[in-house]
């Protein structure tokens, strides 16, 4: 009986093991031979100039809007950490429809970063945000296929399966 259940438990583990999303960091998304791009971290407007009409500010130009990607990726079921940069919300206050970026501000307050460095997720549940500081996990189906929207192009996409506040290990 012992070594039935030995051998049910052998057999499953691999296929619980993989269920489990893959913990993916923002630097496996650039190729190993990609060129070397610093973030540019500057304010995207002078505010001083500008009053308090932001609509008006001139556009910033993404960084790199064709960044290479890691191919490998497509298709690996992934959990990644991030900031959102709301594209939908809901009437209900959820956002459906972001961009899933490495930093805060990235395409609001500073220029958007390469394309390899968003995630254009979409997700049928949402996410209420209370506050664009705050930090998620996002866990789906990578996706490596470019989208475009009026703030920046993404190298890749997701449907979001989970998303949950980041929180730091204790």
């Amino acid at each position: 009986m012992k070594a039935v259940l030995l051998f049910l438990l052998m057999i499953a583990a691999p296929s619980l093991w993989a269920a489990q999303p893959r913990e993916l960091t923002w630097a496996e998304m650039i190729p190993p031979d990609a060129p070397k791009l610093a973030p540019q971290m500057t304010p995207m407007h002078d505010l001083s100039k500008m009053g308090t009409d932001m609509e008006s500010a001139p556009a910033v130009k993404q960084q790199q809007p064709d960044a290479p990607v890691v191919k490998a990726l497509d298709g690996q079921n992934v959990k990644m950490p991030g900031f959102i940069v709301p594209l939908e919300v809901s009437d209900d206050g959820r956002t459906t429809d972001f961009l899933l970026v490495p930093y805060y501000g990235a395409c609001i307050h500073v220029p958007p970063p390469p394309s390899n460095q968003i995630v254009h997720v979409t997700s049928q549940v949402g996410v209420k945000l209370d506050d664009l500081y705050q930090a998620f996990w996002v866990e789906g189906t990578m996706r490596v296929k470019r989208s475009d929207s009026e703030l920046a192009d993404a190298g890749y996409q997701m449907d979001a399966d989970k998303i949950y506040i980041y929180e730091l290990p204790e």
